[in-house]
């Protein structure tokens, strides 16, 4: 099949991408938690991207769905596939369901303008939940779209349901003769029971000749999908009518009745599980621990092979690189300095997060597909209520105390946009353990006698500041987010598939590094070029102290913004700058500028503490204590690193991420400010 390029156009105010008339381009709409995303891994496999909606922070994923020609002659068939955000119904409450809601009114668009763009929606059904989906599907079918139907959770399906005693085509074909559209039986997580290449073949099908729902009639032209209350009552009337129909048909044939599907006889495996979960006393305590455990494997398994990744960046392949570039006679040259620091040191930044993002996504997967996620949002949901979230907003923000970078692909469970965002936004606002080492020399070097009080004065801060700055973004800019009644289908508990797992983590990884990682990579070179510039001719480039370099300069010319802060000394300036490309770093660049080795090196603490007293007495005037709290505090407050800030740009676009940066500044130095003032008069 030949593809061509696309065009775009304007639907509905929104930018849309028209294929060409060639190419079928497939939505796949159902409800959360039916399979959907699974679907789409298995059919799309490496091929696939992700990307936000135009003009929306709404995640998308797209791809191409290969399947071999049912003969030897013909050649592969290509579709152009969708993979929509999950939504109940297309009375869009959200920017998510807006999204679907629009996408399902595009196509349908197209079809009544006869435009020759071939188009299909695959409505997944859930087989455990058949009414909740088939109401779905009633209003996908009002849009007049050409549509084919995924049966899906047949292996889920409860064993005290007439269903159990079909086998999946039994029911599916009951289905396809209630609803008049082909309906395909389907278990993605196994390939090779799955049905895929029955679903192509339906899918071209009725993209060459469209099938409508049975017993739903779209209007002349694509209706608006706002309906009133009769309407509605019209809708659940036909659902009853095909759930009744496939009870009929899958009666058995001594004519007993069949057992109601929505009526449990016996407590199944997740009703006993959910009596230890989804308790007050026992659900919070095992939330707290599957917490624990997220960090426990971020440490054991991701730590030693982050150190691994670094000193293989830091050790052989920088030698390695050095001792080519000395071959063509560029060693010890500013070439060697940005290639070497800038160029190797920032493509390591990006290597030695992929075991902590990689861990973080795999551990996510696990929680989401096992059914566990949604349990723990509703443990967790009163906790939330205050900033308009729900309980699925409280793990992302848990696991920003451990890295802020993972925390922000936490929020992929949330189920709005707008959700994600403010939680995105607050997660910096969390005291990540690159924090720690700041606060730990700080603390060792002013408040030796109290420095475990401190450190956890500082970890309180950070609460109340996510508190704090959640209120104040509720009352302006996310008005529209409310405290609404947490509405969760818990899934039954199920074994998660490795394949489908490894392919998530792999689609996600991939995404971080191409998006995110260039963003880190070229803000390091930023960084490397600044450093090898000299302000004098005295020097010449690549071969200038840190003081008299461009960087250096820079760091002064910010110190006296710093003064009311009672920090506004070179050295802090300059360990501020270097903090934006990860807060560790600071206590490195504090031990550079004032040439000894780290912390721990040499038994020199005390010989960097005292430096410290020095330049902190002397820009306060007597108050070091107070500035070093003030410095801590724009530490905590003030801009992510540079890969936190890479990833929000990816996930949430440019303008909410320097929106969030020029307010974190501002906000740190507000802060500092009055921290050292009224520390100092105390």
């Amino acid at each position: 099949m030949s593809c061509h390029s696309p065009a775009s156009g304007q639907v509905g105010g929104r930018t849309v991408t028209a294929l060409a008339p060639a190419t079928v381009r497939v939505l796949l709409v159902g409800g959360p938690n039916v399979g959907k995303s699974t679907l789409f891994n298995a059919l799309t496999g490496a091929r696939q991207r992700t990307t936000n909606a135009p003009g929306t922070t709404v995640e998308l994923a797209t791809g191409t769905w290969r399947t071999a020609a049912p003969t030897a002659a013909g050649s592969a068939t290509e579709r152009a596939i969708v993979d929509l955000p999950g939504s109940y119904s297309l009375l869009a409450r959200s920017s998510d369901e807006q999204v679907t809601a629009d996408a399902v009114r595009e196509l349908a668009h197209s079809s009544v303008r006869a435009t020759g763009q071939r188009g299909v929606v695959v409505v997944v059904l859930d087989a455990t939940a058949l009414p909740r989906s088939l109401y779905l599907l009633a209003q996908v079918a009002e849009t007049g779209v050409p549509l084919v139907v995924a049966l899906t959770m047949l292996d889920l399906t409860p064993t005290n349901s007439s269903a159990a005693a079909m086998d999946p085509d039994t029911l599916a074909a009951a289905l396809a003769a209630s609803l008049g559209v082909p309906v395909v039986p389907l278990d993605a997580r196994n390939r090779g029971a799955g049905g895929l290449s029955a679903l192509g073949l339906a899918v071209d099908a009725v993209a060459d000749h469209p099938r409508r729902v049975t017993g739903i009639n779209p209007p002349a032209s694509v209706p608006d999908l706002g309906h009133d209350l009769a309407h509605a009552e019209t809708l659940f009337a036909w659902v009853e009518k095909v759930t009744t129909q496939v009870t009929r048909s899958l009666a058995p044939e001594d004519g007993s009745a069949p057992a109601a599907s929505g009526r449990r006889l016996h407590r199944t495996f997740s009703d006993r599980v959910d009596t230890v979960l989804l308790n007050s006393w026992t659900g919070i305590p095992v939330f707290l621990a599957v917490v624990w455990l997220l960090f426990e494997l971020t440490t054991t398994f991701a730590g030693p092979l982050q150190g691994f990744i670094g000193q293989l960046v830091k050790g052989p392949l920088a030698s390695a690189v050095t001792s080519a570039l000395g071959l063509v006679g560029l060693g010890d040259s500013w070439v060697q300095s940005l290639l070497v620091d800038g160029l190797l040191v920032g493509v390591g930044t990006v290597l030695t997060f992929l075991p902590v993002m990689a861990v973080m996504f795999a551990a996510l997967g696990v929680l989401e597909d096992s059914g566990y996620l949604a349990r723990a949002a509703f443990v967790a949901d009163r906790a939330m209520r205050s900033l308009g979230l729900d309980g699925r907003a409280l793990l992302p923000l848990i696991v920003g105390f451990g890295c802020n970078l993972p925390a922000l692909g936490a929020t992929r469970t949330l189920p709005h946009a707008r959700q994600r965002l403010l939680t995105g936004l607050l997660i910096p606002l969390t005291s990540c353990s690159a924090r720690l080492t700041v606060y730990v020399l700080l603390a060792d070097a002013f408040f030796p006698q109290h420095a475990g009080t401190v450190i956890f004065a500082m970890y309180l801060a950070s609460v109340i500041l996510v508190l704090g700055a959640g209120l104040a973004l509720r009352q302006s800019v996310f008005r529209d987010v409310h405290a609404e009644p947490l509405i969760l289908v818990l899934p039954p508990y199920q074994r998660p598939h490795l394949r489908t797992l490894g392919m998530s983590v792999r689609m996600r990884l991939g995404a971080f590094v191409s998006g995110a990682g260039k963003i880190i990579v070229g803000t390091m070179l930023v960084i490397r070029v600044l450093m090898a510039f000299p302000m004098t001719g005295q020097y010449t480039v690549g071969h200038v102290p840190v003081a008299d370099s461009l960087y250096g300069r820079t760091a002064s010319g910010i110190a006296p913004a710093l003064a009311p802060a009672g920090f506004g000394n070179d050295h802090a300036a300059a360990a501020l700058i270097t903090g934006f490309v990860a807060k560790e770093v600071v206590v490195g660049s504090f031990a550079q500028s004032y040439a000894v080795t780290k912390p721990g090196d040499s038994g020199q603490t005390q010989s960097l503490g005292e430096q410290l007293r020095g330049s902190f007495d002397e820009s306060s005037r007597g108050h070091g204590g107070a500035a070093a709290l003030a410095f801590m505090v724009f530490v905590l407050a003030y801009t992510p690193c540079v890969a936190t800030l890479a990833e929000q740009r990816r996930l949430f676009g440019w303008r909410p991420t320097a929106s969030a940066l020029v307010a974190q500044l501002a906000s740190a130095w507000a802060l500092a400010v009055l921290v050292f003032q009224v520390g100092s008069r105390l």
